[in-house]
């Protein structure tokens, strides 16, 4: 495996490569991998292309009161990870490189942006689609994978590369759990014993909200109210958001005759946790 922290390096890496013929994937990270970024890793492989893999724990996502500083950073064991699933290049670059100059250009997909995880984090995804933005035309892939973990910036991604007609095909990826159902994040290793069994409320509670759509309930403010009351039944958990909202374009949703995005986020202590479903509504023609 090849590995570079500098982006002319990898700039000349990925010019030998294309003229080599192969074409490129990007699996983006922060780093602290699991096993779901890893399934990201075997899907790209599975492509037959040349894999990248990027780490770099971006500070532009997160506001003045989150967590850069205490985001789990583990490079070599990362390194290892990687390698081990055949990986042909990691790219680590620091933030002086990303970032050598204070930033005055920025990439924002609006809309979108302004509910769920964006509602209360203000400037979030423009870090993110910044930083994407970065490393696409850094890498310059033809195929990006991403999580579904992460829903909402999956499909911000998707409507950036569309809106901006990049050449590049995004792909989302199902979320990957843990056997008891909770979803794999980097963030679960600041849980409690405790907490991380209070935690397994949040598919659980997803799956049953599933099940009421899939037997005919229809109105997505008593959805969410179930979900909210699951919550807070059961666990010491305190609720950013539980909402359905259209899978497409994350627009508000009343009456649920369409597919459906559930999404939630739920603090366990400091650690802030999000989950999500989509479901498909069969509807009478």
């Amino acid at each position: 495996m090849l590995r570079t922290a500098k982006i002319s390096e990898l700039r000349k890496i990925i010019k030998e490569e294309r003229q080599r013929g192969k074409t490129i994937a990007l699996v983006p990270s922060m780093g602290y991998l699991h096993r779901g970024h890893l399934t990201l890793i075997e899907k790209a492989k599975e492509t037959g292309a040349f894999v990248v893999v990027s780490i770099f724990v971006n500070p532009l996502q997160f506001g003045p009161n989150e967590d850069y500083a205490r985001y789990p950073r583990d490079l070599e064991r990362d390194a290892q990870l990687v390698e081990g699933c055949g990986v042909d290049l990691l790219f680590h670059p620091s933030v002086e490189e990303m970032y050598p100059r204070p930033m005055v250009t920025f990439v924002e997909v609006t809309q979108l942006d302004k509910v769920l995880c964006g509602a209360n984090r203000p400037g979030h995804f423009r870090g993110v689609t910044t930083v994407v933005s970065k490393l696409f035309h850094i890498v310059q892939p033809d195929i990006a994978f991403f999580g579904q973990k992460d829903y909402q910036q999956y499909l911000i991604i998707r409507r950036m590369v569309s809106d901006l007609n990049l050449p590049i095909e995004v792909r989302g990826v199902p979320i990957v759990r843990e056997k008891d159902g909770l979803a794999l994040s980097s963030r679960n290793v600041f849980l409690s014993p405790e907490q991380r069994q209070e935690a397994l409320v949040l598919s659980r509670s997803l799956n049953e909200a599933a099940e009421l759509i899939q037997q005919g309930k229809r109105s997505a403010r008593d959805i969410e109210d179930f979900i909210r009351n699951a919550i807070m039944r059961d666990s010491q958990g305190v609720i950013d958001y539980v909402e359905v909202r259209d899978a497409e374009d994350l627009s508000e949703v009343t009456e649920i005759n369409r597919q459906v995005l559930i999404a939630l986020a739920v603090k366990f202590g400091p650690t802030r946790l999000i989950d999500n479903i989509v479901v498909e509504v069969e509807t009478n023609v």
